[in-house]
């Protein structure tokens, strides 16, 4: 468990205007503090003010409920998830090779961030992901949909695309979930292997 960053030196400072974003890092600075088989639901609003430096009038406006804050936590996970993504994606040089580091860097985040990882599920805006219009969903989920889009045979319908993008997602989520309850280690050399064998046998359902 990593100290709170509060600890021995005052709050935080944030630019005039920008608290909104000031509170958002405050919330996953808290977060991050917690221990991986902790719990979200304590972290509250008054926590998150203190630890900006602000009153709790303040983070009002901006996060009427508890909700609405981990929302806000859940929606910005997500967008570094997809940054994150992108990156490795990139740096493999995009294709099969992209989507396999794409799909790595997924369980890997979901380790080195579990507390944001479980809200990032469990306070999500919920939808239809695999179905819902682009910009209705997080560019993480866009990310796989285009994946799944440029490396699927052109003749597959799109049943199939959409069967394929979920298969895709269920396999890195679930060894997210694996590692992250314990189930199995993080043996990052298997599952790269768990996911190097989906990449190379998908067929259409």
């Amino acid at each position: 468990m990593n100290p709170s960053p509060r600890q021995g030196h005052d709050a935080r400072p944030y630019h005039h205007g920008d608290l909104r974003n000031a509170l958002i890092e405050a919330g996953l600075r808290l977060l991050e503090a917690r221990p991986p088989d902790g719990t979200q639901d304590d972290l509250g609003l008054r926590e998150v003010a203190r630890e900006v430096g602000v009153s709790a009038t303040a983070i009002y406006r901006h996060f009427p409920d508890k909700h609405a804050l981990k929302a806000a936590l859940a929606a910005e996970g997500l967008a570094r998830l997809a940054r994150r993504q992108q990156q490795a994606s990139k740096q493999a040089g995009r294709g099969a090779a992209g989507f396999l580091a794409s799909g790595l860097s997924y369980v890997h985040f979901a380790a080195e961030h579990p507390m944001l990882f479980r809200l990032m599920f469990s306070h999500a805006q919920p939808d239809d992901l695999l179905d819902a219009s682009p910009d209705k969903v997080s560019a993480a989920m866009r990310g796989l949909r285009e994946d799944i889009a440029e490396l699927m045979p052109p003749g597959w319908t799109a049943a199939q695309r959409k069967a394929a993008a979920l298969h895709a997602w269920a396999l890195v989520h679930g060894l997210a979930l694996l590692v992250l309850d314990r189930q199995i280690p993080a043996d990052w050399t298997l599952i790269e292997q768990v996911l190097a064998a989906f990449g190379s046998g998908a067929k259409p359902p």
